[in-house]
């Protein structure tokens, strides 16, 4: 019933927050200004900051429409490449671009939509042609389509790599990691011409029994009856994917502030001080970010269950007992792509050693075409998003993507 009273609640306050958007176009007229300035400023700053602190489940834009190559701006649209109930091949298509080596970017279907991968995809852009999982919010598929579990995971990942034809390359980021390793394999082992040229790993939980962190330290406190009974929720009948059992976006909100409520806070009273002290460009970083971190999306609750129990509760991958519909999973089948292994120091998600464990997994891939790269001073975040990313992790990617065989 959790869902039911979070709509309800969220359906009772959309009339406050729409007020507050409003007074917000009003307040910035001077002719309807009743008050004094820094008044006027105190109250406008309120209305938008309460209209802010709103969750919504609609994807954003990725707001990507050009990209520079060698000094010339060119321009990128969208295409549908592929649509299927549950996600998404979406290309960013650059006009009249040279061939560039293909890569899908595998995004987490974990509370957010594939655009958190914005600046990944962005700086990704400029050298090569970039595809990524576009996954859809659980709560608008309707019930026709049937269920999504890990294994469905993996074979949308298989069947979008064949889409992109063979020497594509692999780039997973956080959550997807282990299902791209297990895609991956299971094309290596049936020697798939489409299988990936190269795998970049990037702060997934490929073992997460390794240094566990508070994540890893809830999912192997409690059982997995426990998450079903506390964690799944029936999506209201009045939406597209009524009567769906999910695990809701707004619940991994939750549980991600949680970890560091008093930064959020502290942002929520920065903005407010911006706004009345006319800090707008400030202030608008910070909008943009949490209007974009306020966007959830449900997961589908046999996919989200399975997650936990084979990823974070019996790390299947890393104890060689993975199984996809039936059939075993051994990242050793992979030979002859290049691998490479990405962590950040500070990553309180997804622990240093959790991700290298991948290198030994793929035991048959040459020594040569393996790598591991820690960044110092990063979070989570940090290891595909910002200035350390772009500047210091994204080029060792870009290197071996064109340098793999």
């Amino acid at each position: 019933m959790h869902y039911q009273a979070y709509q309800a609640h969220t359906d009772l306050l959309e009339p406050l927050r729409a007020l507050a958007r409003i007074a917000c176009v009003w307040l910035d007229e001077p002719r309807y200004q009743i008050y004094d300035e820094a008044s006027t400023r105190r109250l406008s700053a309120a209305c938008q900051v309460f209209a802010l602190a709103q969750l919504t489940h609609r994807r954003p834009d990725y707001g990507i429409d050009l990209v520079e190559i060698d000094g010339v701006p060119v321009p990128v649209s969208e295409e549908a490449v592929m649509v299927e109930p549950f996600g998404t091949l979406l290309r960013f298509r650059k006009a009249g671009a040279m061939p560039q080596p293909r890569v899908l970017l595998v995004a987490p279907m974990s509370g957010h939509f594939a655009t958190l991968l914005r600046d990944t995809v962005r700086t990704m852009l400029r050298d090569h042609d970039v595809y990524i999982t576009d996954w859809h919010n659980a709560r608008d598929v309707p019930l026709s389509a049937g269920r999504f579990d890990f294994d469905d995971y993996v074979d949308y990942l298989m069947r979008f790599m064949r889409e992109l034809g063979p020497g594509a390359h692999l780039v997973a980021v956080c959550q997807p990691c282990v299902a791209a390793l297990a895609a991956a394999a299971l094309m290596a082992d049936d020697d798939d011409p489409a299988q990936p040229a190269s795998i970049t790993l990037m702060a997934g939980p490929v073992d997460a029994s390794i240094n566990p962190t508070r994540v890893n330290e809830l999912a192997t406190g409690h059982s997995i009856e426990w998450f079903e009974q506390r964690m799944i929720g029936t999506v209201p009948m009045r939406l597209r994917g009524g009567g769906r059992r999910v695990y809701p976006g707004y619940l991994q909100l939750a549980a991600f502030m949680s970890m560091n409520m008093e930064r959020h806070l502290h942002s929520f009273k920065l903005l407010y001080e911006q706004l009345v002290s006319g800090e707008y460009a400030r202030a608008q970083a910070t909008r943009m970010f949490y209007e974009e971190y306020f966007a959830v999306a449900d997961l589908p609750a046999e996919f989200y269950l399975e997650t936990v129990d084979r990823v974070f509760q019996r790390f299947e991958l890393a104890r060689g007992q993975l199984q996809w519909r039936g059939r075993r999973v051994d990242p050793a089948a992979i030979r002859r792509a290049a691998l490479l292994t990405i962590e950040g120091e500070k990553d309180d998600i997804c622990s240093v050693g959790q991700t290298l464990a991948a290198q030994d997994l793929c035991r048959s891939v040459r020594p040569y075409l393996r790598t591991h790269y820690v960044q110092t001073g990063v979070g989570h975040y940090g290891v595909f998003s910002g200035k350390r990313w772009s500047g210091q992790i994204y080029p060792l990617v870009r290197q071996v993507i064109h340098d793999a065989p």
